[in-house]
C-alpha cells in the first residue's frame, strides 16, 4: 500500500472529480448524438414530400386541382363539392 490510501494511493475510485467527468462527458456526447439524429430525421421527413410520411391531399384539394387543370367542368365541380361538404 502506498501511503495507506489503497490502490495507487488514490483509493479505489480514481482521482475523485475527474472520474465523474469521465462518466459525464461521454454521456453528454451520446445525448448530443441522439438529439442530432432525431433533428436530422425529423427535418428530412418534414421537408421531403416523397418520403413514407407524405400527407395525402384531402378530397377537396384533389377536386380543386382537377378543376384547375380542366379535367372537370364547373357543373361537375359544384356537384362533387356539394357531395363532399355533405350539403
Amino acid at each position: 500500500m502506498m501511503g495507506g490510501w489503497g490502490y495507487g494511493g488514490y483509493g479505489g475510485y480514481g482521482y475523485g472529480w475527474t472520474s465523474m467527468l469521465g462518466m459525464i462527458i461521454p454521456l453528454i456526447i451520446v445525448i448530443g448524438i441522439v438529439f442530432l439524429v432525431i433533428y436530422v430525421f425529423r427535418r428530412n421527413v418534414l421537408h421531403n414530400n416523397n418520403g413514407p410520411f407524405v400527407h395525402s391531399n384531402s378530397a377537396m384539394d384533389i377536386l380543386r386541382e382537377r378543376y384547375a387543370r380542366g379535367e372537370i367542368d364547373t357543373e361537375e365541380y359544384q356537384n362533387r363539392k356539394r357531395d363532399l361538404e355533405g350539403k
